[in-house]
């Protein structure tokens, strides 16, 4: 997963299907727990992810937890309609933050 470091404060990370998802969130913890001071900012680009199971849904709540924790914000974007209802069933739309792109994600924690 490429994890590209849009500014000092956000983080891009682009996650594929499992295998790859597991590893790609594995990944990037390893990135976070390499800064030092608050958790920067993190864009989820979800536009390679075409199902998702609670294995995956588990470490995107870890890492939201986290980021919490740690004066961090979480967006999730760009995710694919048989994604984002299981998204809805499991009650998650009110607890993460959506954009449709990267680019409204990106506007919307520089406006906040």
């Amino acid at each position: 997963m490429p994890i590209h470091v849009w500014s000092e404060d956000i983080f891009i990370a682009e996650l594929n299907d499992e295998p790859a998802f597991s590893e790609d969130m594995e990944n990037l913890e390893r990135r976070l727990q390499e800064r030092d001071g608050d958790a920067p900012d993190v864009v989820v680009n979800m536009k390679g992810i075409s199902y998702i199971n609670s294995s995956n849904i588990a470490q995107i709540l870890r890492l939201r937890k986290r980021l919490v924790a740690e004066n961090g914000r979480l967006r999730l974007c760009a995710i694919e309609d048989s994604v984002w209802s299981v998204m809805i069933v499991a009650g998650l739309d009110k607890i993460f933050e959506c954009t449709d792109d990267v680019s409204t994600a990106l506007a919307s924690l520089q406006l906040t």
